[in-house]
């Protein structure tokens, strides 16, 4: 075996390079289209990474493959979670960095408010992913632990938590960890799909006016913010230094496990993003990127971790789809998400963005906080997410964990 032997050629590279921008092209065509004032936005990028993961993903299989000796083998995956990770990291250090600034003040003045909306959430997805297995095994006979695998595999998906995930395979019997994985990613399209078209229904059918719901936002979340006197020094222009030092610190954080739970990278590098984007700086030395640039790097992450997810995505979904096992899906991303809004506003009276931002956080969902941001015309709203996502975070590794020992 050479020493190149096991790197991908530059052809190779370039190829799946054309595949991710030809996606991107056609998929922010497709989110561009708005039907009563309702479009995929972001989301029309994961649609078209599915629809391209189903048809092609046996063509970047073989254009990805290393071949040494008699033996040939696929890179595909590895590479498509390079993409995904990358845009996970864009993403979420650039809503902490957004966030950072008010994010204190929003939490101590709403700090119940979000833990009760998360744990409604989670715990509503547990209850309907607990009905589903028991439905599931008295109407179609499967074995409780069977169908625990993969109903918890649905759960992960259709609340897109890839902690859940992981924590779900790490806990079921070793011959059940494909099945989880099948069910998280028969889940995941309706899973992105359905918040991110709730959070912009919703404020239709209720005839919000957006720039009073933005003002009531403001109010919210205007917090204490430490500013230095005198002049900031910046390592650079567009602030990459301050962003690279988030991601590298959060990579670190995330990636320690206590027991079967970790922060992940995306709590990493949102908690250490919120911290430097609080205190703005280390002294004279500014942490704060341009907001550009986190404006830029917030749509390339999303854009990015889209088609990294939703081409494997895809080739399962076509794979393994069953129609029972997407309504299945459906329900354990309706529910809790229903839920949760209604909490949020008859019993804790939040006002309409701040109660959605919740509810971006309390579902975990990455694509429907960026498609929130575009419809409220305004960044405050990543604060309610970021202050309500670790909660939910941390309980849905739980309850994934509980129902796979309660029907083992």
């Amino acid at each position: 075996m050479t020493l190149f032997a096991g790197i991908l050629s530059v052809k190779a590279i370039t190829f799946l390079l054309f595949f991710v921008f030809t996606i991107a092209a056609v998929g922010y065509l497709l989110g561009r289209i708005t039907i009563k004032g309702v479009s995929l936005g972001t989301a029309g990028v994961f649609i078209i990474a599915l629809l391209a993961g189903a048809f092609f993903y046996k063509a970047l299989d073989a254009q990805l493959a290393i071949k040494v000796g008699d033996v040939s083998k696929s890179y595909t995956g590895n590479a498509l979670k390079v993409i995904e990770n990358l845009g996970l990291i864009l993403f979420v250090t650039s809503v902490g960095f957004i966030a950072g600034p008010n994010f204190i003040g929003n939490f101590k003045k709403n700090f119940k408010s979000y833990v009760l909306i998360a744990v409604v959430v989670i715990v509503f997805g547990g209850l309907s992913c607990a009905g589903c297995i028991v439905f599931d095994n008295k109407v179609f006979g499967r074995d409780l632990e069977e169908a625990g695998a993969m109903l918890v595999g649905l759960l992960s998906g259709s609340l897109t938590s890839t902690p859940a995930f992981s924590a779900a395979k790490a806990t079921v019997n070793a011959d059940f960890e494909d099945i989880v994985a099948v069910g998280h990613g028969i889940a995941y399209l309706y899973g992105v799909v359905g918040v991110v078209l709730f959070v912009q229904i919703i404020p239709k059918i209720l005839g919000a006016d957006m720039a009073e719901e933005r003002k009531k936002i403001v109010v919210a979340s205007t917090g204490t913010v430490k500013k230095f006197n005198g002049k900031l020094i910046e390592v650079d222009t567009f602030g990459f230094m301050p962003f690279s030092l988030a991601a590298v610190l959060g990579l670190l954080i995330g990636s320690f496990k206590f027991g079967n739970f970790s922060l992940t990278t995306t709590g990493g590098c949102l908690l250490v993003s919120l911290m430097l984007g609080h205190f703005g700086h280390f002294g004279k030395l500014s942490m704060t990127p341009n907001n550009e640039t986190l404006k830029v790097f917030r749509e390339l992450g999303l854009m990015l971790f889209l088609i990294g997810a939703g081409i494997p995505g895809g080739a399962n979904f076509a794979k393994y789809f069953e129609a029972v096992y997407f309504i299945y899906g459906v329900v354990m991303t309706t529910l809790p998400m229903v839920a949760g809004y209604l909490f949020a506003r008859y019993v804790l009276r939040l006002s309409l963005l701040n109660n959605l931002g919740s509810i971006t956080g309390g579902m975990t969902s990455t694509p429907a906080l960026g498609t929130l941001i575009n419809t409220a015309g305004t960044e405050d709203v990543a604060s309610a997410y970021a202050s309500t996502y670790p909660v939910a975070l941390i309980a849905v590794v739980i309850v994934s964990q509980v129902l796979i020992l309660i029907f083992r």
